[in-house]
């Protein structure tokens, strides 16, 4: 019988990925968990309605013994009996993100024996988590380079605060995750902006998007796409940078009481930090490709200067697995990740 890993939930930036990414991994490598003072660093510690949703998720698909999940736990002790594809539903409630909750099982599903269909519900689009569109446009096409072959599907729209929001993803593991190389990001190939409303005026979208533009000097497309209000109230808008070798996606959400020029403003400068660094990897997806190029045990990457989440998410990483993982300075704007 293994001996539980220990991990400090207070460590680093003290948030919620320590959990999700100790749980993931906890799965894939057969291992026990045992985490205390879960996200110390946060104003209100302890798990809230979706990081239990995570821990259930876990427990469901790794038929695991749990004690500590109820709402406020600040301690875990997690011990998977294996990795079992499957159907599953998860309903993470409210407008709790149902994409990070799938973070959470599917490193463990892609390497799986057989296939699994997931059927979540929650919130797909707000300003704490990674939207839908980064999912199934970004991280999931490059998850289908390493092997396995994942395809997500927006069944429903869930903004914050109401949710609602329904997704489906369907996964054909692969025994084993290919390494690849992400240090090149290849010529710009189309650059696309769109403003979603949702039972709010048009003109919030259109404003948006006349902001972006004016920005990015016309190189991007624009467009205004208005969603049934059952779906709202919500706005959020995306810029789709689509390069030869890698595609990333950025996001700004409206908020009441600011402006709809503040918010794409804040998209803009986003996009700018990326195109100026010339790296082909954004610091959200950065902080994604941690786990899959850690159980690929090789591959490399560059991108913008790592934030305290990807340095957190890289140490919790190779408390579990046989793998090193390098962050090293190699130019003023640029950093290579690389596993090995």
């Amino acid at each position: 019988m293994f001996k539980p890993i220990a991990i400090d939930g207070a460590f680093g930036e003290g948030g919620g990925q320590i959990l999700r990414t100790s749980l993931a991994l906890s799965l894939v490598t057969g291992r026990p968990l045992r985490i205390q003072r879960i996200r110390a660093g946060r104003p209100r510690p302890g798990l809230r309605k979706q990081h239990l949703a995570a821990v259930k998720a876990a427990a469901a698909v790794g038929r695991a013994s749990v004690s500590g999940a109820s709402l406020g736990s600040c301690e875990l002790e997690f011990h998977p009996g294996g990795c079992y594809p499957g159907d599953y539903q998860f309903d993470v409630g409210s407008a709790g993100s149902c994409g990070l909750v799938l973070q959470t099982v599917l490193p463990a599903l892609i390497t799986a024996v057989r296939p699994s269909r997931l059927l979540l519900s929650g919130g797909t689009h707000n300003p704490f988590a990674p939207p839908f569109h980064f999912l199934a446009k970004v991280l999931l096409p490059l998850l289908n380079r390493m092997g396995p072959q994942v395809r997500a599907e927006l069944l429903q729209w869930g903004f914050y605060p109401a949710g609602g929001g329904r997704m489906a993803v369907d996964i054909t593991p692969a025994p084993r995750l290919e390494p690849v190389d992400l240090t090149a990001r290849g010529n710009l190939i189309r650059g696309h902006v769109r403003a979603f409303v949702a039972g709010l005026p048009r003109h919030i979208a259109e404003r948006e998007c006349r902001t972006v533009g004016s920005a990015a000097g016309g190189r991007f497309e624009t467009e205004v796409v208005e969603l049934p209000a059952a779906a709202g109230p919500g706005n959020v808008v995306m810029a789709e940078v689509e390069s030869a070798n890698v595609s990333e996606l950025f996001s700004a959400f409206g908020r009441r009481g600011v402006a709809a020029e503040a918010v794409a403003r804040e998209l803009a400068d986003q996009v700018h930090a990326y195109l100026e660094a010339d790296a082909p990897v954004g610091p959200y997806l950065a902080d994604q490709l941690l786990i899959p190029f850690g159980l690929a045990g090789k591959g490399v990457y560059r991108t913008l200067p790592p934030t305290r989440h990807t340095d957190t998410n890289a140490a919790v990483v190779q408390q579990f697995l046989e793998v090193t993982l390098s962050l090293r300075q190699v130019a003023e704007k640029i950093w290579e990740i690389e596993a090995g």
